[in-house]
């Protein structure tokens, strides 16, 4: 049998973590979550998730720069990351693959898709 992969999901918004999280508890997928940058970085002391989806907009650090940091950090440059935002403007999307995201997905997350781009780096 092989184990779960784990994910880390890092959204700020209670209602977007509860939808991401059945959604992937529903596909078998192991969910680790963090509201803000300490808390990702505290779940990343401990583990070592196989993807990562981190929304843009989170408080205090935003999404780009932690990206930008994460894939700085040996152990964890090769995790996947997937930007999740509501921002669709122009620039956002190229903003998020210069930060070193790997894939991109806009909010209202489009379930299918978002299963998808995952699928598309962890299987």
């Amino acid at each position: 049998m092989n184990p779960k992969k784990v994910i880390l999901h890092i959204e700020d918004n209670p209602d977007n973590r509860l939808l991401v999280r059945r959604l992937l508890f529903s596909a078998s997928y192991q969910v680790l979550e963090a509201t803000n940058a300490y808390e990702a970085v505290s779940r990343l002391r401990h583990y070592r998730p196989d993807l990562i989806l981190m929304d843009i907009n989170i408080p205090i650090v935003d999404g780009y720069t932690l990206t930008s940091k994460f894939k700085t950090i040996p152990g964890l440059e090769d995790i996947p990351i997937i930007a999740i935002t509501a921002n669709a403007m122009r620039g956002d999307r190229e903003r998020s693959f210069l930060a070193g995201c790997d894939g991109y997905v806009e909010k209202p997350i489009d379930i299918e898709k978002l299963l998808g781009k995952i699928q598309e780096f962890i299987g």
